[in-house]
C-alpha cells in the first residue's frame, strides 16, 4: 500500500511535467510504413503475439464521413492469449478489457518518415495495481522486444 501510495504521488508530480512522454511512446522507425508493420507483426509473431488487425485508419475515416487524413495511419491491434486470459479470468481484473488488445500506431509525418507509438505498459500496470500490474509488467518487457528495432541505428 505504502508502494504504491508513493508511486502514485510521483507519478501525479511527474505528469505534471509531461504526461505525454510518461504515457506514450513515440519513436523514429527506420522502415516506410509497410515495413514498420510488417517487422512489427514478425517481431510480435517470434513473442507469442498474433496480430489480428490491422486497422486502415484513412479509409476508416474515408468511409465514415471523415475529413481525409493527411498522412497515413494505421492501428495494429496485438493480443497475447495467456495475458488476456490471466486478466480476464481474475473477476477483480476483468475491467482491464478496455484495454485490450494493445494497440501500436504506426504513421507517417509531413517530413516522410514513419513513427511509431504505443503505451507505456508497465506504467499503466504500476496506476492499475494487483494482477493488471503482473500482466502489465510482462506485457511491457515484451512490447520492447516487440519494437526492439526501433532502438537500433538504422544501417548506412
Amino acid at each position: 500500500m505504502y508502494r504504491q501510495l508513493m508511486l502514485m504521488t510521483l507519478l501525479i508530480f511527474l505528469s505534471a511535467c509531461s504526461p505525454k512522454k510518461m504515457m506514450v511512446s513515440e519513436r523514429l522507425s527506420p522502415f516506410d510504413l509497410n515495413g514498420t508493420i510488417a517487422t512489427i507483426q514478425k517481431n510480435a509473431q517470434e513473442a507469442g503475439w498474433v496480430t489480428p488487425k490491422v486497422i486502415n485508419m484513412n479509409d476508416n475515416v474515408a468511409k465514415n464521413g471523415g475529413e481525409p487524413l493527411v498522412a497515413q495511419v494505421r492501428i495494429l491491434e496485438l493480443c497475447n492469449a495467456k495475458h488476456a486470459a490471466t486478466i480476464l479470468n481474475d473477476e477483480d481484473s476483468r475491467y482491464a478489457a478496455v484495454f485490450m488488445p494493445c494497440s501500436i500506431a504506426v504513421y507517417t509525418k509531413a517530413d516522410g518518415k514513419t513513427y511509431v507509438s504505443s503505451i507505456n505498459a508497465g506504467q499503466m500496470g504500476n496506476f492499475m495495481g494487483g494482477v493488471v500490474d503482473e500482466v502489465m509488467t510482462q506485457v511491457d518487457s515484451e512490447q520492447h522486444r516487440i519494437l526492439r528495432f526501433l532502438d537500433e541505428e538504422p544501417a548506412s
